[in-house]
């Protein structure tokens, strides 16, 4: 491209909206409301945004990882009934975790211990609600064969 000496290349998007973006984005782990997540001009320097987008990221992140650690189809379910409905909640779950990854991606760290916190607490739900389901079969097992 022969252009006169001297002159900028012109930018596709505009000077003006390059720079702005670029000054904007951090490069490190940083504390403030000034953080963008998922979408331009999201939380928009708001503390009662910058809220929201933390809980947010926090029930993201919960959901994708109660729906990581619980069985959806029961015994008996047709093959491709069951297929279709652990693919379906595959779909859901890969965007829920991926969705979160992008939050945390905006370097903030208040983004990044709300999902966490929200994998933790989803964690811990998920396994309590297995070991009380196991403790159930185990007792509701014992009673029957101490009745026979």
């Amino acid at each position: 491209m022969n252009m006169p000496q001297g002159q900028d290349m012109p930018m596709p998007y505009g000077n003006n909206n390059m720079m702005m973006m670029m000054t904007k984005m951090h490069m490190s782990l940083y504390w403030g409301k000034d953080a963008i997540v998922l979408f331009p001009g999201w939380p928009n320097q708001s503390v009662g945004m910058y809220i929201l987008a933390i809980l947010f990221v926090f029930f993201l992140a919960m959901i994708a990882e109660v729906m990581s650690n619980q069985p959806i189809i029961k015994r008996g379910t047709s093959p491709i009934i069951g297929g279709l409905i652990q693919a379906i909640f595959y779909v859901f779950r890969i965007s829920f975790l991926y969705l979160v990854m992008l939050a945390v991606m905006s370097f903030n760290l208040g983004i990044f211990i709300a999902a966490v916190a929200g994998h933790t607490l989803g964690f811990f739900i998920a396994k309590y609600r297995a070991l009380a389901s196991a403790n159930r079969e185990q007792q509701h097992g014992s009673s029957i064969t101490h009745k026979v």
